[in-house]
């Protein structure tokens, strides 16, 4: 179908053109002949007329010599009749004496100029009255002339002009296949290409060449399967790292559950410390399902999913300051809060409470006894910037792009020891987004982490309130 519609698109209007270009080649050869032979008829007329060669039967041979030149010069044949019609004079000689009925001689002899012009069957008819001195019509020139010789020469031409529209339709269907190839081919390769991974054969990719749309085409096209693998790989992660974290308390409740069940006479002591290990595994359970449910939530990434209201950033985070600061005692950790501005922000406040809260608890988590954990508060003209310090255990430049995944710790072990569920900075990450904000983290192994948050002071989004 592109070969065709590209075929005709180039042929189509070749063809239109040497139509037309045809037709006004025949009408202006036409007209240009019955011109030309008017304007004869009107010369032997006047030329008749100012010698008198009706009137004066001495000049008649002389008359005839200057009728023939003018005919063999010409091509066409002459015949002059007098007033009533009758030929006088033929270049052929056959008409002499006879009286020449045919519309151009009448029209003349009634001196008219409007209809002394005729084509008939691939013959042109053209005449011109004579008159006297006293301007009355005396006799009529008729010129008779044959198209042969302008249909042989417009043959020519349009025989040279198909010839020309040949060779132009020829380049125009090879340029075609080539321009097609050129298109269809990579098109094709793309389509399947994407069939392909649309059947889940994420590892395809498409062969860039060139420099050109199609080229970005493919590549786009490449980019998107290598974001929708990396998608895919995170899913598989995330279903394996909700598995074992899921498995981890199920296992402990299950060889608790069994040693209660096992042991007979077990004292009322042990007893109820395995309870309460019960407990808290059902507890961390709960949280990982509950921390789970808010990142379902916030991965929708829709306006409609905040509820955007005035909020005062600074009292938001002396408020949770004070909530971690007994968190912070328990491990003889000083807790400094820094507030060089005061800013209120278009934000979800109950969202972005327990994103900024994430962010203090970690610090203070991975703060050994005796550190220090810096909140700062700040904003310029359009962004607010919350900044939390720490002087824990750090993070390494191989982590660090990692930190934000799913269930991902920097120290399992610790992090297990403190209650966390690994997605206490996915969730501060989603809602950072969503609000249109960054978060970023600079820190080195062994000396403590900064991570800084950016939000826009005005939400660029519709105003919302969630259900």
């Amino acid at each position: 179908m592109l070969f065709v519609a590209v075929l005709l698109i180039g042929i189509l209007p070749v063809l239109i053109y040497s139509s037309v270009i045809s037709g006004n080649l025949r009408t202006y050869f036409s007209e240009t002949s019955e011109k030309e032979m008017l304007y004869e008829a009107n010369k032997v007329a006047v030329s008749i007329q100012k010698n008198n060669y009706l009137t004066d039967s001495k000049k008649r041979s002389q008359f005839m010599e200057e009728l023939d030149l003018k005919s063999v010069d010409e091509g066409f044949r002459i015949i002059v009749c007098d007033s009533m019609g009758v030929a006088v004079a033929d270049t052929n000689r056959s008409a002499v004496g006879k009286m020449i009925v045919v519309p151009e001689v009448l029209v003349a002899l009634d001196g008219k100029d409007d209809a002394n012009l005729r084509a008939d069957e691939g013959v042109i008819y053209a005449s011109a009255y004579i008159e006297n001195e006293l301007s009355q019509k005396i006799g009529v020139v008729l010129l008779v002339s044959s198209f042969d010789e302008v249909n042989n020469l417009f043959d020519e031409l349009n025989h040279n002009w198909l010839m020309v529209t040949i060779i132009i339709s020829v380049i125009l269907v090879f340029m075609a296949f080539f321009i097609t190839q050129a298109i269809f081919v990579p098109l094709n390769n793309i389509f399947e290409t994407i069939q392909r991974i649309s059947g889940g054969q994420l590892h395809n990719r498409l062969e860039v060449q060139g420099h050109n749309e199609l080229s970005q085409v493919a590549d786009a096209i490449n980019v998107m399967t290598q974001q929708l693998e990396h998608v895919d790989a995170a899913r598989a992660e995330f279903v394996s790292n909700v598995s074992h974290e899921l498995k981890t308390p199920l296992s402990s409740i299950k060889v608790l559950s069994e040693s209660l069940l096992l042991q007979e006479d077990m004292p009322v002591e042990m007893y109820r410390e395995f309870m309460q290990d019960i407990n808290s595994e059902v507890d961390r359970m709960t949280n990982i399902i509950n921390d789970l449910l808010a990142l379902v939530k916030l991965d929708y990434r829709e306006d409609g999913m905040l509820n955007i209201s005035e909020t005062d950033l600074s009292d938001l985070v002396v408020s949770i300051v004070k909530r971690i600061n007994p968190l912070a005692g328990k491990k003889n950790i000083s807790l400094f809060l820094e507030n060089n501005k005061d800013v209120t922000i278009e934000a979800d406040e109950t969202k972005l409470t327990l994103a900024l809260s994430n962010l203090v608890e970690n610090a203070v988590k991975y703060t050994p006894e005796g550190g220090e954990v810096t909140v700062t508060v700040d904003a310029d003209h359009q962004n607010a910037f919350f900044t939390v310090k720490d002087t824990g255990i750090g993070i390494s430049p191989e982590e660090q792009p990692k930190i934000f995944n799913r269930f991902y710790r920097v120290d399992k072990t610790r992090d297990r020891e403190t209650g966390g569920t690994g997605l206490g900075l996915a969730i501060t990450h989603s809602t950072v987004m969503m609000h249109n904000g960054s978060i970023k983290v600079v820190s080195a192994e062994g000396e403590g982490a900064t991570f800084i948050v950016r939000l826009p002071i005005k939400h660029q989004g519709v105003r919302s309130n969630e259900n």
